[in-house]
C-alpha cells in the first residue's frame, strides 16, 4: 500500500495543498524572472492567453461553454478588473522589489476578506477574528516600515495586488452559483489579453519577442500554475476545509526558501516576524471562518470560484 492511500482524506488534502503551494511559489519565481527581460503588460497578456486556453480545454472536456451571458453579470466584470488590478499589483510588485516581501504582503488576502465581508455585507465578525485582522495588519505595517529608511515604496504595489484580489473575492460572492469556476477563470484570464495592450499602449513600452530560454520560462509558469490550480482543487474537494485552510500559508515557507536560493534574498528580522504575524493570524481567521461554516452548513465538498489561483 503506498504512503498516499494510507493517508486519511484530510492527510491526502493537506499534501496536497501544501503541493499546491510549493508550485505557485516556483510560479511566482518564474514571473520574477520574466520581469527582468520582459514588459509586465506583455507578460500579463501571455500568460493571461496560455491560461484562458487551459480552463478553455477544461470547459470542452465537462461540455461547457467558453462565454455565456451570465459573465455579463456586473459581478462577474468586477471581478474581472478585481482580478486585473491584482495581477498587474503582485507581478508589479515581483518585478520592482523582492519575492519574500511580496508573497508575505499577498498572505494577508483572507484578512481583507474578513473586512470586507463585515463592512459591505454586514457578515457579523467576533473579536477574536478582528484581532486577527489586527495583528495581520500589524505585520503588513512591519514588513512595510513607512517613515524609515528600510520603507521601499515598490511594495505597495503589492499592496494594491491584495486590494484588487480582495475585490475580486469579494464580487465572486455575488455572482449567481450556477455559473461554473473554470468558465469564470477563463473570463478572467482572458480580460487581461486587452487591459495588456491597453497598457501598452499608455506605457509606450515594446513588446519583445521571447527567445528560447523565455519560452521555456513561460511554460513553467503555465505548467506550475496549472498544476498548483489542480492539486488546490483536489485538496479543496477531499478535506474538511477547517484542517486544510491553514495549510494555504505553507506558501510563504516555500517563497522563503525560493527567494533564498534563486534570488539571494536575506530578509531581515522585522521583515520575517511581520510575515509570521500574518502567517499565523491569517491561517487562525480561515481556520476559525471554516470551523463556523462546518458547524452552520454541510461541507459541500466543491471549490469555491474566488479560489482560482493568482496566476
Amino acid at each position: 500500500m503506498s504512503l498516499w492511500s494510507g493517508l486519511s482524506d484530510n492527510g491526502r488534502a493537506s499534501l496536497s495543498m501544501s503541493g499546491a503551494m510549493a508550485f505557485f511559489a516556483l510560479e511566482d519565481a518564474f514571473l520574477k524572472t520574466l520581469t527582468l527581460s520582459m514588459p509586465i503588460w506583455q507578460l500579463l497578456a501571455m500568460t493571461g492567453l496560455a491560461a484562458m486556453c487551459v480552463f478553455w480545454v477544461r470547459l470542452l472536456i465537462r461540455g461547457q461553454a467558453l462565454w455565456t451571458r451570465a459573465l455579463m453579470h456586473p459581478m462577474a466584470l468586477l471581478r474581472n478588473v478585481g482580478e486585473i488590478i491584482g495581477a498587474f499589483g503582485f507581478v508589479t510588485a515581483l518585478a520592482l522589489g523582492e519575492l519574500a516581501s511580496t508573497s508575505a504582503i499577498l498572505q494577508v488576502l483572507p484578512l481583507t476578506l474578513v473586512l470586507g465581508a463585515a463592512l459591505f455585507f454586514g457578515e457579523k465578525v467576533g473579536w477574536r477574528r478582528w484581532l486577527s485582522v489586527a495583528i495581520g495588519f500589524a505585520g503588513v505595517l512591519l514588513i512595510l516600515r513607512p517613515g524609515t529608511a528600510s520603507f521601499h515604496p515598490s511594495m505597495l504595489w503589492a499592496v494594491m495586488g491584495v486590494a484588487g484580489l480582495t475585490l475580486r473575492d469579494l464580487a465572486t460572492r455575488l455572482i449567481p452559483k450556477g455559473v461554473p469556476s473554470d468558465q469564470l477563470s477563463a473570463s478572467a484570464y482572458g480580460a487581461m489579453i486587452p487591459a495588456g495592450l491597453v497598457m501598452a499602449a499608455l506605457g509606450g513600452e515594446p513588446a519583445v519577442i521571447p527567445d528560447q530560454m523565455q519560452w521555456a520560462m513561460l511554460a513553467g509558469t503555465l505548467v506550475f500554475g496549472v498544476v498548483g490550480y489542480t492539486a488546490l482543487v483536489t485538496a479543496s474537494r477531499i478535506g474538511e476545509a477547517s484542517v486544510v485552510a491553514p495549510f494555504r500559508y505553507s506558501r510563504l515557507a516555500f517563497a522563503l526558501v525560493v527567494a533564498f536560493v534563486v534570488f539571494g534574498e536575506r530578509p531581515d528580522l522585522p521583515m520575517l516576524a511581520g510575515a509570521a504575524l500574518i502567517a499565523g493570524a491569517g491561517g487562525y481567521a480561515m481556520w476559525r471562518e471554516a470551523g463556523l461554516r462546518r458547524r452552520s452548513r454541510p461541507v459541500s465538498g466543491t471549490i469555491r470560484p474566488g479560489d482560482a489561483p493568482l496566476s
